[in-house]
């Protein structure tokens, strides 16, 4: 084959080395428009992992990198002057420029042609001057400008502003480091790449750059801004320029990686921020990917492009989710500086990309965990005995009110769709008691709707009249005579999704026969095929709003120990938050202010007839998932209002107000919006989502990100998650039911 790499970084040159080892009789040329040490940037990083790839890969290039590494184990958080120390991590760095060297080297040794300070002139180039053209030319890809309409790139230009920079100063460790002058807040992220230098990236938000005056600083006057404001952190060691500028990240993102025989590799078919140290990394891992593709398909370039494209891509989008994870986190700093104690802002920043959990630094780590853990359980109220292994986040109690729950797991609303006439019947009591009796701390019920024609379904639970308030009663009864466990009701009104039939007959489909009327802030359907919603009147709010308190008065007398209104998921009340739904021009309509009305009306009306003692929540879709519709600074603004309303606590849901939403999914994917919510309204939050274990649970906890953790499907598979996450993490306190007190795990006695 008739190779052309364009390119002459660690992509092009380490994938132009695996394909001359594949097969010595490739031609292959690699075409790079600067010198050979013409570089950005000054060290780059790579994991233990990665180090396997490259030495399974290509031994002796592998031997030639590893000789230059500088090695560490350690990750240093300086912050408010206290220093955080987390061992066990295993990184190594290496100076770019000596990367680039070993790489040239090593590819001029088996063969490979290499052209430098040449610019390609892309328009002469035909597809046909080569059986393959691998371009990887970098951030800014002439050769992916070129071929976009097939490449289709998505070029997100984010906010903050940072600077690449080199000191003499040899780092130990991984090192970040926050200061925040008069400015606002500066942070560094810092490592070693040789005997006698390191990597110096000082990264700050736009607002803070402007303030400083670095927006009109050249390259000097940036150096001896950031030397003054870390001159203790340097030891008074110069800073080194390289044509550094203040510059914005971009996140790179393509539908399609290859056209036709043209292959984006390494940072012109992705990139993922320099906060989690993956560019390098991905970029020599595509080009082993790449070699493996042709390895298997052998000269068929499309079947290779397709092949590699297939395994590689999940890959890199995993990377890429876990980077934007971690940009985020830096580029709202002020979220966390301000409102955590440092040991938790430390905890927050190392588990800032969910690569990093808590289970995981406890295992690399233990001390550390143990003070992050003692510090939980200081701020939950405990006394903490150092003599005794500390109690892990999920277990420490919080209080809303009067009410105090156990731990910190519940059992999230969950429709069954098993209701008579909105009574619920033994199934529930069983449904709902087996997981009150397997430890979690608080159980909510399903969606429980405060009318007749407010539910989804015919097979939906009620609370509009007696003989359903008491049914409820004997499943409360039941858990408040058997286990330690709170229970809530979550009380709600379809709204447009209401009138259809069961879902596993058919999802969101209207029913044919024995439906209802249904109502919306406007008549517009959920789905097409849906029916159309009568549009409110003033005599429909006051009804509904009536109907709520009635139902909360209803939900006091069976003796729920806190209530929670369904705002969420495009039922009634989420859609009048949403403009996708709510289109009115009356009061209730048009800004986020007027939408908000009849929901806090709602909730008004409902606190005021639920005692005063006991707490309420309401559920939110955090964002619609749509272009123009709710977003997470609507729900972080809502969430003020409803704290100043008298909400205890935010169920943090997100999407389901549209069908056209196009949500993230993965680890606990709504937990990121639970964060904002948070920490920018300052209110109490649940999360749910995703959460599948006590090490995701522990983490969130620890991190600030959520203040309890629902699980559905979770409980669904294991009614008695709570008691066996409590047995695997050797928590003995946890309450068992005293019938089954005989399979409780307890400490063997050392021998």
């Amino acid at each position: 084959m008739k190779i052309l790499c364009i390119g002459g970084g660690p992509a092009g040159l380490y994938f132009a080395i695996l394909m001359k080892k594949l097969d010595p009789k490739h031609e292959i040329q690699v075409m790079e428009r600067n010198g050979p040490s013409d570089t950005f940037g000054w060290g780059v990083v790579f994991s233990e992992e990665t180090l396997g790839n490259l030495r399974d890969a290509d031994p002796e290039s592998y031997a030639s990198i590893e000789a230059s590494f500088a090695r560490w184990n350690d990750i240093t958080v300086f912050d408010r002057g206290q220093t955080f120390r987390s061992t066990g991590h295993g990184f190594c760095g290496l100076a770019r420029k000596r990367l680039l060297n070993i790489l040239q080297e090593r590819a001029r040794e088996l063969g490979v042609l290499l052209t430098f300070n040449n610019e390609l002139d892309l328009s002469k180039l035909a597809l046909s001057d080569a059986d393959l053209i691998v371009a990887a030319d970098g951030l800014n890809s002439a050769t992916r400008t070129r071929y976009q309409d097939s490449f289709q790139p998505s070029l997100d230009v984010r906010h903050s502003r940072y600077i690449w920079l080199g000191t003499e100063k040899k780092l130990e460790d991984f090192t970040f480091i926050f200061r925040e002058n008069g400015h606002g807040i500066f942070q560094v992220h810092a490592y070693p790449f040789d005997d006698a230098t390191s990597t110096f990236i000082v990264e700050t938000d736009e607002e803070t750059w402007k303030r400083a005056g670095l927006d009109k600083a050249d390259e000097a006057q940036s150096i001896a801004y950031c030397e003054a404001l870390f001159a203790r952190d340097l030891d008074e060691k110069p800073l080194l320029g390289n044509s550094s500028k203040w510059i914005q990240f971009t996140t790179v993102r393509n539908a399609h990686w290859h056209h036709k025989n043209v292959v984006l590799l390494g940072d012109a078919a992705h990139t993922a921020h320099f906060s989690i140290g993956s560019g390098t990394k991905l970029a020599m891992e595509d080009s082993i990917a790449l070699r493996d593709a042709f390895a298997k398909n052998g000269a068929n370039v499309s079947l290779a492009l397709e092949a590699y494209e297939a395994e590689r891509r999940p890959v890199v989008e995993r990377t890429q989710r876990a980077a934007q994870e971690s940009l985020e986190w830096f580029e709202n700093v002020r979220r966390y500086h301000g409102r955590f104690e440092p040991m938790q802002f430390a905890f927050s920043l190392l588990t800032r990309s969910r690569k990093i959990t808590h289970d995981k630094l406890r295992q690399r780590d233990p001390q550390l965990i143990e003070s992050v853990d003692r510090g939980f359980m200081r701020g939950a109220g405990l006394e903490v005995d150092t003599s005794k292994a500390p109690i892990p986040p999920m277990f420490a109690p919080f209080a809303l009110r009067s009410m105090e729950l156990v731990n910190r797991v519940g059992v999230s609303p969950m429709c069954m769709y098993s209701a008579k006439n909105g009574v619920p019947d033994d199934f529930h009591l069983v449904h709902l008691g087996s997981r009150a009796m397997g430890g979690a701390g608080l159980v909510i019920t399903e969606m429980t709707d405060v009318s007749v024609d407010g539910r989804i379904t015919l097979g939906c639970a009620g609370m509009y009249n007696n003989e359903q308030m008491h049914a409820w009663k004997r499943i409360v009864d039941f858990v408040h005579g058997n286990t330690d466990a709170k229970i809530a009701m979550q009380l709600a009104h379809a709204g447009r999704k209401g009138s259809t039939v069961l879902p596993w007959e058919g999802y969101d489909v209207p029913l044919e026969e024995g439906g209802w009327e249904i109502i919306a802030p406007s008549a517009i359907p959920f789905h097409a095929f849906s029916r159309v919603p009568r549009a409110m009147t003033p005599d429909d709010i006051a009804r509904v709003t009536s109907d709520f308190a009635r139902a909360a008065e209803r939900a006091e007398q069976a003796g729920f120990d806190m209530l929670e209104l369904h705002m969420a998921h495009g039922y009634l009340l989420s859609s009048f938050l949403t403009p996708v739904s709510n289109q009115r021009s009356d009061e209730y309509g048009g800004s986020l202010e007027n939408r908000m009305r009849f929901p806090l009306a709602v909730f008004d009306a409902v606190r005021k007839v639920f005692p005063s003692h006991k707490p309420m929540s309401v559920r939110i879709s955090a964002t619609d998932w749509v272009h123009g519709g709710f977003t997470a600074e609507d729900a972080v603004e809502f969430s003020r209002a409803l704290a100043e309303h008298g909400v205890d606590i935010v169920n943090v849901s997100t999407g389901l107000t549209t069908p056209d939403w196009k949500p993230v999914f993965g680890r606990c994917w709504q937990t990121p919006f639970s964060d904002i919510v948070r920490n920018e309204a300052g209110i109490p939050t649940m999360t749910a989502g995703g959460i599948t274990t006590p090490d995701e649970i522990n983490s969130i906890l620890a991190a600030g990100r959520a203040d309890l953790c629902l699980l559905a499907r979770p409980h669904l598979k294991d009614p008695y998650f709570t008691l066996h996450a409590a047995e695997s993490l050797q928590h003995f306190d946890q309450a068992w039911p005293k019938q089954y007190a005989l399979a409780k795990p307890v400490p063997r006695a050392p021998r």
